[in-house]
């Protein structure tokens, strides 16, 4: 009996551990989609912690113990949007058929979501000064330098490119990349402006 007691105890505060740790996801998740959405509509300065709050149906309280405040959260919700990035242009690349197609395609994926508004306002305009600009490339290194990096070896290491020394010249090709998404994310014509900068990405690469 007081084995079965024990168990029945323990199953008890772990079914409760469980329940607590549900909680505490749902409402980081909420936190992380209500300053996403706001972020991306307002910006960085003109979202109150008090609307981030409000709309996920939380307490400023929540907010400072999931994250510690809006910066925070800020960055969270940057790095999350960084991965899904990598993630997309991951799934764009893989319609090549050789390391140099999969870069190309990876750099107009890039492009591409530089039309959508959010990835303009948080990841192109926000990011760097919010963050500053040590902590934004030390996101931006983990994502995208490290995309550019394993393209640019793999083209090396299959003769499409000359070989060359591959981390100077990623950094190079991903400031290209920031620059025309930037150039594109400002455009009157987004859509023209894509295709121009689709063109000079695709000359740039093919001269390397």
């Amino acid at each position: 009996m007081m084995v079965n007691g024990d168990i029945g105890h323990g199953g008890g505060s772990d079914r409760g551990r469980r329940r607590q740790t549900d909680r505490s996801a749902a409402t980081r998740r909420a936190l992380l989609d209500s300053g996403r959405a706001l972020f991306a509509a307002r910006g960085f300065t003109g979202t109150a912690r008090e609307d981030i709050v409000s709309q996920a149906g939380l307490t400023r309280g929540a907010l400072h113990h999931h994250f510690g405040g809006k910066e925070q959260l800020f960055r969270a919700v940057y790095e999350e949007m960084e991965r899904e990035i990598a993630e997309r242009i991951i799934a764009a690349a893989a319609a090549g058929t050789d390391p140099a197609t999969e870069l190309r395609l990876g750099c107009r994926a890039f492009l591409d979501l530089a039309t959508d508004p959010a990835v303009q306002r948080i990841a192109l305009l926000d990011a760097p000064s919010v963050l500053g600009w040590g902590a934004w490339r030390q996101v931006e290194a983990v994502y995208g330098l490290g995309l550019v990096r394993q393209g640019l070896q793999a083209a090396m290491d299959a003769g499409q490119i000359r070989r060359q020394p591959v981390t100077p010249l990623a950094h190079v090709v991903l400031a290209s990349l920031t620059e025309a998404a930037l150039y594109v994310a400002g455009a009157a014509d987004p859509a023209g402006a894509r295709a121009e900068m689709r063109a000079v990405l695709d000359g740039m690469l093919a001269g390397l």
